[in-house]
């Protein structure tokens, strides 16, 4: 199974809408093919246009799983109108809210990969409640907010498998990052002192995390 994508993948990865950077997608896709082994789904929280859905369907594809994600495309916080990630091409003439959906199945249609990904369009935590199933990873990049980090985290990582992984984007320990990463990065200290989670490797701001024990909600930190 191969542990890096293609060159036809990472082109399309790098020429989609998104922010994630190579290396961390590299290792994102590494983490992805690894954890496929365990032959369950990959999950991921934050499809935004697909950029980093194009590299967990090829490792999905590759090990004979589903890879699944998670938006309800309307744009987390940082996104929208007036900030410095906002996008207009992603916003819908008619309604003037962002819609980033049809860009997500373009994205995906031209990679190839519409067969390998389910697109669950909602809010995380109400799929969350809807979901009972194991997972071989769980992909968390969603909203930068504690609310919304907290509860991706709360949601789906009890649904990791033992031995399956967690990779948490946009993990900044500086208070500079206050916005972008604090969430991210107070979800990622949780998870470690859960004693649930053993970290594996540390690529930018994407931190790989195997689930090695029960307990994984533990105390909220921050």
């Amino acid at each position: 199974m191969p542990t890096a994508p293609g060159p036809d993948v990472l082109a399309a990865f790098e020429a989609a809408k998104g922010f994630m950077p190579v290396d961390e997608g590299l290792a994102l896709y590494a983490a992805a093919a690894e954890a496929g082994r365990l032959g369950l789904p990959l999950l991921e929280i934050g499809t935004y246009c697909g950029r980093s859905t194009v590299l967990l369907a090829d490792a999905a594809r590759a090990a004979g799983v589903t890879a699944l994600t998670v938006d309800h495309h309307r744009g987390s916080e940082e996104q929208q109108p007036g900030w410095d990630y906002h996008d207009p091409e992603t916003v819908d003439p008619e309604l003037g809210l962002m819609d980033t959906l049809p860009t997500f199945r373009r994205t995906l249609h031209r990679a190839g990969l519409e067969d390998h990904v389910v697109a669950l369009v909602g809010r995380s935590p109400r799929v969350a409640a809807l979901w009972s199933s194991p997972l071989a990873l769980v992909f968390v990049d969603g909203g930068h907010t504690d609310e919304h980090a907290t509860a991706d985290y709360e949601g789906w990582a009890p649904h990791v498998a033992e031995g399956g992984l967690l990779v948490i984007h946009d993990v900044f320990p500086d208070p500079v990052d206050e916005f972008t990463g604090q969430a991210p990065y107070r979800v990622y200290l949780r998870a470690v002192a859960s004693g649930a989670f053993s970290e594996v490797s540390a690529t930018g701001s994407l931190r790989v995390l195997r689930r090695t024990g029960a307990g994984v909600r533990g105390p909220a930190l921050g």
